[in-house]
Order: structure tokens, then sequence, then C-alpha cells
């Protein structure tokens, strides 16, 4: 099948890996400048996607991994193409905070305080006049600069928000923090109903062990799926946005991060495409083809998908300037890792090897015939590692046996992924009825 991937900032990049293997024929797209070289030696990579509309043709698979083209997706789907992705109604769910806190609540669920302010000045005055611990974000995916507030007075968000406002950040939202477990739910949607397994996964966004440092877009996540239609947090969530999914014709992965505790469970954001690394973990537990998978959704068309039962632990190596772009930098000259060599250990295998899924990493071939495997990027998304188990520690020691046959000049990357849901989590969430 021919498959055209467009993508804004690689988000997708394990599905790429995974289409390829399967033997499609697969073009890529990417709009981001600072990603235009990733995966090179990979995938042919095109510089428009609109010339190659004749070659994918209405047979083929158009995938879309980001929440920045706004309508195009929906202009697609009305010419006649199939298209795997959101559109521009659920792109708003993502980026438009309050809106989709307000489409939660309409549905039936039970939502936090939160609210929208046009610059940083104007969030400011509310904290002023309702100090509380207030969890302050951008209304965009980008989370490196989200802050969850910790003094009582907001005195610490006030000072986030002079900072956002010496960035030009806007617009802003606040939500009322609540104190618990960070969750998430996701599932895939046809446009009329739901497809495959019900993915539960724990995300870890600090930056370093012990959740310490400042917010990244992901360190590692744990995951694992669930068949039963009644799991809690899928009918306290997903479920009741159904009906929404279905009018706005959404067809691809959603999925709902949420704080839950003994009072309830809270929803926090909805990311309306694939996730990073949650595609990569979805790749290290789903069996059925992707091929398949992904048009069948294009196509409203029902899916028996297949799956392990295993829990999936994905490790992300990161590099610098990374958590932190270039952009955000104020101008001020930033030394990336763009040009650094990946070396891999003698005794690394092709199993091994499976369970790599790159995204600023390209290749190319050596004089002598060997591959070199090389840094691409500038934002330091280097690559991420996988591994799965019966258990959670079992997933986790197949991850790390492999993260230790990598070496990558001045590699980043937290050693605790899952160890919380172990020693504290898990306990919790089965005890308050989250979870079995």
């Amino acid at each position: 099948m021919r498959v055209l991937f467009i993508s804004g900032e690689l988000i997708g990049s394990a599905v790429i890996h995974q289409l390829l293997k399967e033997g499609h024929d697969v073009k890529l797209y990417v709009e981001h400048p600072d990603r235009k070289n990733c995966l090179a030696g990979f995938v042919e990579q095109v510089s428009n996607w609109e010339k190659e509309l004749d070659w994918v043709g209405k047979d083929g698979l158009i995938v879309f991994d980001d929440v920045n083209f706004a309508d195009l997706p929906d202009r697609l789907r009305q010419a006649g193409y199939s298209v795997f992705g959101g559109n521009a109604a659920s792109n708003k769910m993502e980026l438009d905070r309050q809106h989709f806190q307000q489409l939660l609540a309409d549905s039936g669920v039970k939502t936090l305080p939160s609210y929208d302010f046009a610059t940083p000045d104007a969030a400011a005055d509310f904290v002023k006049n309702n100090p509380d611990y207030w969890v302050l974000k951008q209304n965009t995916h980008i989370s490196a600069l989200n802050y969850v507030g910790q003094r009582s007075n907001g005195t610490d968000i006030l000072d986030m928000l002079q900072y956002y406002k010496k960035e030009n950040i806007t617009s802003v939202h606040l939500q009322k923090r609540v104190v618990g477990v960070e969750i998430g739910v996701a599932r895939y949607f046809n446009g009329e109903h739901w497809v495959g397994p019900i993915e539960i996964n724990l995300e870890h966004k600090r930056f370093m062990n012990g959740d310490i440092g400042p917010l990244t877009a992901e360190m590692g996540t744990l995951m694992w799926y669930e068949d039963d239609e009644q799991q809690p947090l899928f009918q306290a969530t997903l479920a009741k946005l159904t009906d929404h999914l279905i009018k706005i014709d959404y067809k691809g992965d959603i999925d709902i991060g949420c704080i839950v505790n003994a009072e309830g469970v809270w929803p926090l954001e909805a990311t309306t495409r694939f996730g990073t690394p949650a595609a990569e973990l979805q790749c290290e537990l789903q069996i059925s083809p992707w091929g398949e998978v992904l048009k069948a959704i294009a196509d409203g068309k029902p899916y028996d998908l297949k799956y392990s039962t295993d829990y999936g632990i994905v490790v992300s190596i990161a590099l610098p300037p990374f958590p932190f772009a270039p952009d955000l930098a104020s101008g001020a000259r930033v030394t990336t890792s763009t040009g650094v060599s990946l070396f891999f250990s003698e005794d690394f295998s092709p199993e091994d090897f499976s369970h790599i899924h790159f995204e600023e990493i390209a290749k190319a071939k050596l004089p002598d015939g060997k591959e070199h495997y090389y840094h691409a990027g500038h934002h330091g998304y280097a690559l991420y590692v996988t591994g799965k188990g019966s258990s959670v520690q079992a997933a986790r020691t197949s991850a790390y046996a492999r993260v230790n046959k990598i070496s990558i000049p001045n590699m980043m990357y937290r050693t605790d992924i899952g160890l919380k849901f172990i020693n504290e989590e898990q306990e919790k969430l089965r005890q308050w009825g989250w979870i079995r």
C-alpha cells in the first residue's frame, strides 16, 4: 500500500518505521524545519505533499500525526482520500484547553475549575484575586514551560507568568490543582465506533528521577491494554465523548490525561493524535499490522485489533539542548547535538534493534559499507527504547537492558520509569477502583 505520511514534528516517527517494516511504500513530509533531515536514510522524504496526492491516490492512505494542519484532513477526506488522523474539530479539543473542559462538562464529565486568558497579565490579575494552587499551561501541546503550582498563595505562578510575559507566550490556561495519581486513557475511534482495546498509560514528564526538574514532552511511559468495555477510567471519560466524536467524524487515536483519586477522575487535557512516546509503546504491544489498522480506521471500518497483554515500558533517550528547544532560548546561542554519532554494543542483536525507535536520527552508508547512525535534529529527541513483560519489573528489565547497549555522547534518560507505579501507585489505583 502507498502511504503519504504528513508530519508536523515527527510525533508519529515510530509508526513510520513500522509501516516500512511491513513493506508499505511510504513517503514522508515533515513541516518543522528543525526536523526535516531526521529519518534521512530510512524513508523517502518529500518537500511538497500536494505533489504526492496523485502518487498515493484514492486507494492509498494519508496519515497525519499532529494538530497543526487545521482543516486539511477534512478537505482531503471530502476529496475522496483515505485519511487517518484528526480534523479541525478534534484539533480544537487539544489546542483550546477551555473548549475541551466545556466539552467534557457538556458530556457529563466532572471537571476542575479552569480558565483561559488572552495575556499573562490577565492571568496574573486573576491569581492575585484568587490565590490558590494553580497549574499553568500554554494553549499548545508544548509542555516544557508548563508549571504546577507549589505555593498556596500563588506567588510562584505569578513569577512564572512574568516569564511567560517576557517570552510573549499567549494564550494562557489556568486549572485548579488536584492531588492524586496522573494517568491516561486512550483508544482508537473510526468515526462511528471505538476500535481495539482500551489503553492505560502513566507518563513520566519530569526531567529527572523522582519527578524532579522541568516538565518535558515525556521521559518515559508505562502502558498496558485492557479489553473490558466497563473499565472505570474509560467509562468515566472517553466513553462519554462518543457522541461528540461521531458528530465530528473523528478517525484516529485519542487520549485523555487525568488525575484520579478516591473522589473521582479529573480530566486535564486531550491528545487527539499519536502521542510520544505512547506510539512507540503501541508499536511494542500491538500485534496487528499497522497498515491494516490505520487503513480500517481511516475508512470507518471495524477491526479486530490483536495485542499483547503484557506491560510495556518506554525510555526516552535525549540529547542537549533537551528539554528546552532552541527557539526557547531568547536568541542566545544554543549548542545542539546535531551530527553526533550513535553507537551500539558488540552484542546488540536484531531483536534488540526491533525495540529501538528513532525520531531525530538519520543514517548513511560509510565508505566501508557499514551503516552510520547520527543525530540529525536540533531539539534532542533522539530515540526511544521499549520493552515488555508479564510484570512491570520484567518490562523495566527488558527495556533498560537495551538502553545499556546504546551509547551517544551526552545522552540523558531516566532510570526509574515504572518504579513509582510498582512502589505506590498501583496499590492506590486498585484501592480507588480505577484499575483491576
